[in-house]
């Protein structure tokens, strides 16, 4: 059974663990704190992964850093008459010693981002003004809302006083472990708040209440925990968001009576994702603190997204780049077309994976946990290591893979939409569209923001990578077109798939030959 703990990232499991099936997501398929059980054919896709054979092995990392980053374009609206400078160093945002420190010595920064150096003042400059913040993947997004997180507590406060909201599990796990290697000198305490596995059905209702002053979970979990009165808000200083278009996506279904009274309306609302949960843990906080500020970070917010979240959150700052800018300057996008399901694991084969054992790191996206098995058997059978993570695997088990690909000790990672945002490694240089990303409810119309998202995986913080997309039919072929005319950017085509030499060329051009 999926169960609720508050533990740290480096929890572990007891009883045995069920595969989670199939869910209705917009783009992921993970699921917070839901009672599932395992049916006959995803137990098979499990065993099929083999996950128990993976072993950490120091000497096999294949970590490749490529070039440094290149700042993002951003544009900010400010409201009001309060004045930011843009920070050109760290010490500008008048932070402690503890907090520099961190910064140099664990985080290895020179200095800040683009995005940071306008985004940081907006959030730590009284009066604490709402932040809508939009940028690249791989741009310092996370560093922004921790960073900002670990300036507002006072250490002396042993209660919560910063909570991250964020749609996955493995997404949870990662900022907490950016929050404590930058927190590192602070002391200050922090703590996940995730779904283990577990028998005991109520351990979170015996569990003491939680003091950590950072918490960091997923909308679930974090809900239960503030109904069980087990996490306390009344001290609560900021709220944010990561993912927060995917978090509030579908609300503005739900008409507003006031800010944060409101009444369902419609039968539409797809109970499957986060925006309930999102809105009723904003409506408490707001009611026992309503100068929480509140972050809203994604690499993607679409205009019903904007119109709703104007109407959420209060006098609000703004950042946030063209549509046209989205899809990575520094990566090379290219179109492959293919006969048919044989020749694209040929491509991956004789193409990519022979040609890019120098290259770093590769994600190959698929739409289903059924595509990821075929393919991951497929591939396996020919004779290469790789991992797969989907939504039937144990939370044990897609930790373990996780760990094994960010360490550096696998180089081909095998994906449903489950990593497809805020997965930071910067290693992987290569994704693969095994599957091009459409909509559940329409599919035929493109996921734009899945596509985005699934590209920053390659090319982190400015670094050079290449995306291939896997065209098979004409359908495939509408979407590529449809994708190709939203961001305003032709996808340049390898002229053929046969060709050894063509994907040569598409490489160097990447600058990853």
């Amino acid at each position: 059974m999926a169960e609720v703990t508050e533990t740290t990232a480096a929890s572990s499991s007891e009883g045995k663990k069920p595969a989670v099936p199939e869910t209705k997501r917009l783009w992921s398929d993970e699921v917070d704190d839901e009672e599932v059980q395992p049916s006959a054919t995803e137990e098979k896709a499990v065993s099929e992964l083999n996950v128990d054979a993976l072993a950490i092995d120091e000497n096999t990392k294949v970590n490749k850093f490529l070039d440094e980053p290149e700042d993002s374009r951003i544009q900010a609206v400010t409201t009001g008459d309060t004045p930011y400078t843009s920070a050109s160093t760290f010490e500008d945002l008048n932070l402690s010693p503890e907090l520099l420190k961190g910064l140099y010595v664990e985080m290895k920064f020179q200095k800040p981002s683009k995005i940071q150096a306008i985004s940081l003042p907006m959030i730590m400059t009284p009066p604490y003004k709402d932040l809508i913040a939009q940028a690249h993947n791989g741009s310092g997004k996370t560093t922004c809302f921790v960073l900002g997180m670990l300036s507002r507590v006072d250490p002396q406060l042993q209660r919560p006083q910063a909570l991250c909201i964020c749609p996955t599990r493995e997404l949870s796990i990662q900022n907490m472990e950016v929050l404590r290697k930058m927190g590192k000198y602070t002391g200050i305490s922090s703590e996940c708040a995730v779904p283990i596995e577990s028998r005991n059905n109520d351990r979170s209702r015996s569990r003491p209440p939680i003091s950590a002053q950072v918490v960091i979970g997923t909308p679930g979990t974090i809900k239960r925990l503030m109904s069980q009165k087990k996490l306390g808000v009344t001290d609560m200083k900021v709220l944010v968001f990561d993912e927060a278009d995917h978090m509030l996506a579908k609300a503005q279904l739900v008409v507003f009576v006031d800010v944060f009274s409101f009444v369902d309306t419609s039968n539409e609302i797809d109970r499957d994702g986060f925006q309930d949960d999102s809105l009723r843990i904003m409506k408490d906080i707001q009611r026992f603190n309503s100068h929480c500020q509140v972050l809203l970070f994604s690499a993607t917010f679409d205009e019903t997204v904007k119109s709703f979240v104007s109407k959420v959150v209060k006098d609000y700052n703004q950042l946030f780049v063209k549509k046209e800018d989205l899809s990575l300057e520094s990566l090379k996008q290219y179109k492959v077309i293919l006969p048919d399901e044989l020749a694209k694991i040929r491509v991956v084969k004789d193409r990519i994976l022979e040609l890019g054992e120098n290259i770093g790191q590769i994600i190959i996206f698929v739409n289903t946990k059924h595509s990821a098995s075929m393919l991951h058997t497929s591939l396996v059978d020919l004779g290469y290591e790789v991992t797969t993570i989907h939504g039937a695997l144990n939370l044990e088990d897609r930790d373990k893979i996780v760990k094994e690909f960010k360490d550096g000790l696998t180089q081909v990672l095998i994906s449903t939409d489950v990593l497809a945002r805020g997965f930071d490694q910067q290693q992987v240089n290569l994704v693969i569209n095994y599957d091009l990303p459409v909509k559940y409810e329409n599919q035929s119309e493109p996921h734009y923001e899945v596509y985005l998202h699934r590209i920053g995986r390659a090319g982190r913080f400015g670094r050079k990578g290449a995306v291939f997309n896997f065209i098979m039919t004409d359908h495939d072929l509408m979407i590529m077109r449809k994708i190709e005319s939203y961001f305003n950017s032709p996808v340049a085509e390898i002229p053929s798939w046969a060709s050894e030499e063509d994907f040569k060329v598409a490489l160097k051009e990447a600058g990853l030959l």
